[in-house]
């Protein structure tokens, strides 16, 4: 048995027909939908099992920066020990004791976010409690329908059997999700606990929540819920999957919050990996989904890479270059999972949820992505721009703009594109906010730009100079490497030269390239303005043994603020 709380949901194939209307009568309004994440920003960084600290560092170092809006963190309540992930979606408390930081801990991450002008999104897992019996992470005793000074027995849905019947409303809102204790939310006192704790972490600063398992209750028991809070209209988003001709349609949640339109996920994947790209050209509602101002979308989050259903960081440049399109495209609003790489699929983070430092300890740090990270503040100034300009190759080469704010282009064909873009830009430079190169855009609106196989360009109005203040690249003063480099399972490609920030020529000290937009590989690495360096490329197995490339050291000068070397692996 999966003891996710959540991936052991059945999931369907995605169908193109919504199902609509409420069966039963059970949707209640009794607060007013929030259509999308309030502010200028509507970009989440899923920090997926990061401990409170470190999140709190990503907030000002990387997030505020790139202008995500929202940060949303793993479920911070007490729950059951273990070292697996899925463990955070077993609570046994409500008190703020797990293992990614304590009341302090977490207070303190609210407040550096909002510093840095991120607000705080807290997944929270209120459908259910444990599965077994023990003591929390916080010292708390429990057992399955005891949970001392929070739910007996009677609070407690009388269905005690596994959900196995999703064709059933019943057997999926009252019986028990992959055997965890199933909370009556029907019950007034059930509903005061749960809007208690949601209201404790409001008093905390927390500006929105994430509904774990929001399908297997009923649509007016969180409505209810919602209504109990100090904040009743504060931002809220269901976990409700769709599964074609299920007996609970996610659209019931619509009336409380936002809803995460899993379709979305699954069908960029089906085109990313065996379609075409022309086909997202009306990507969105004319695909069957719900309104795109009440869903929330995704590439991948922690169950779906999990479990197959979407596109993952193992999917390579696909991957990368769906986060571009998402970010670019203007339905819904978009979540940007940051995990960390795994084979077991019940593995824990790292470390304990401490980042000491990204691409490290098998942190990915999505959420980091130059190509991704980029497109963050493409999205902010796009905001409220139609798509126009669309172009295609009828294959895997698009194109398109936002108005007059933005635009871009996109190759997932296994060779370069080369063509004069026609926009609706003002006149002027641009910076190529991918690339880091910069672009002219003429006065009729067109440029000409070759794009490499599998890579994006993307343009706009708040990036118009590559040597200025909206330069996309963290390095300040540095080299961008990328070297074009195939692998199979188990190697990494590295980076060495002479100079103590690449290794001093130590295999064990090279640096390892992030394989985001494989086949090539890429790493910044910060190196003062005018420094001469020599470097090679490393390719290590899983066992550490390292193979060098052919020829000669590779030799290049840090002339200007930052140089990019665009390699190819010498075999």
């Amino acid at each position: 048995m999966h003891r996710s709380t959540s991936s052991a949901r059945r999931t369907t194939a995605a169908a193109l027909a919504l199902a609509v209307g409420v069966a039963g009568g059970l949707l209640v309004t009794a607060a007013p939908a929030q259509a999308a994440p309030p502010g200028d920003k509507d970009v989440t960084a899923v920090m997926f099992e990061w401990k409170f600290d470190s999140v709190a560092e990503a907030c000002t170092d990387t997030l505020g920066p790139a202008g995500y809006g929202f940060v949303q963190v793993s479920p911070p309540q007490e729950h059951i020990q273990g070292g697996q992930w899925w463990t955070s979606y077993q609570p046994v408390s409500y008190e703020i004791a797990g293992r990614l930081g304590d009341r302090g801990q977490f207070k303190s991450m609210v407040d550096t976010c909002h510093a840095a002008g991120v607000k705080v999104i807290a997944d929270s897992v209120v459908n259910h409690m444990s599965a077994g019996n023990g003591t929390g992470t916080g010292g708390s005793s429990y057992t399955k329908y005891t949970y001392p000074g929070v739910y007996s027995a009677p609070d407690f849905d009388n269905c005690t059997s596994q959900i196995n019947n999703y064709g059933d409303r019943f057997n999926v809102q009252e019986c028990e999700l992959v055997g965890l204790a199933d909370l009556d939310t029907g019950e007034d006192h059930v509903r005061g606990k749960i809007a208690g704790y949601l209201n404790d972490l409001l008093s905390l600063g927390v500006d929105g929540f994430r509904i774990d398992a929001a399908k297997h209750m009923a649509a007016g028991d969180l409505a209810d819920i919602k209504s109990r809070l100090g904040n009743p209209n504060v931002y809220w988003k269901h976990e409700a999957i769709h599964g074609a001709g299920e007996a609970v349609s996610p659209s019931e949640y619509l009336g409380s919050g936002d809803v995460q339109e899993f379709r979305y996920g699954r069908d960029l994947k089906r085109v990313l990996n065996g379609e075409n790209l022309a086909y997202l050209k009306n990507f969105g509602e004319a695909w069957g989904y719900m309104s795109s101002d009440k869903s929330n979308v995704f590439v991948a989050n922690h169950d779906t890479e999990r479990n197959g259903e979407t596109l993952s960081y193992k999917d390579g440049a696909g991957y990368t270059l769906a986060h571009v399109f998402m970010l670019a495209w203007p339905y819904g609003n978009p979540d940007v999972h940051s995990g960390y790489e795994f084979t077991d699929r019940d593995a824990g983070p790292p470390s304990g949820g401490q980042v000491n430092a990204c691409y490290s300890d098998g942190w990915k740090c999505q959420h980091a992505w130059r190509e991704i990270s980029s497109m963050v503040g493409f999205r902010n100034a796009a905001r409220g721009q139609s798509v126009t300009d669309w172009w295609d190759n009828g294959g895997d080469q698009i194109a398109f703009g936002r108005g007059s704010k933005a635009y871009v282009a996109i190759n997932h064909e296994g060779s370069s594109l080369t063509r004069t873009f026609q926009t609706s830009l003002p006149a002027g430079d641009y910076c190529d906010v991918q690339s880091g190169r910069g672009v002219t855009v003429d006065g009729s609106g067109r440029f000409t730009a070759a794009l490499g196989a599998d890579t994006a360009l993307a343009l706009h109005v708040d990036a118009r100079n590559c040597d200025g203040g909206t330069d996309p690249d963290p390095v300040t003063s540095g080299v961008s490497f990328a070297v074009n480099a195939t692998t199979t399972w188990g190697q990494n490609i590295y980076v060495t030269g002479n100079r103590p920030e690449l290794g001093n020529w130590n295999p064990g000290s090279a640096l390892k390239l992030d394989p985001a937009a494989y086949p090539v590989w890429k790493l910044d690495v910060e190196l003062p303005e005018g420094t001469s360096f020599e470097y090679k490329y490393i390719r290590k197995d899983a066992s550490g043994n390292a193979t060098w490339e052919s020829g000669a050291n590779r030799t290049a000068t840090v002339t200007s603020t930052k140089i990019t070397l665009n390699d190819t692996w010498r075999g």
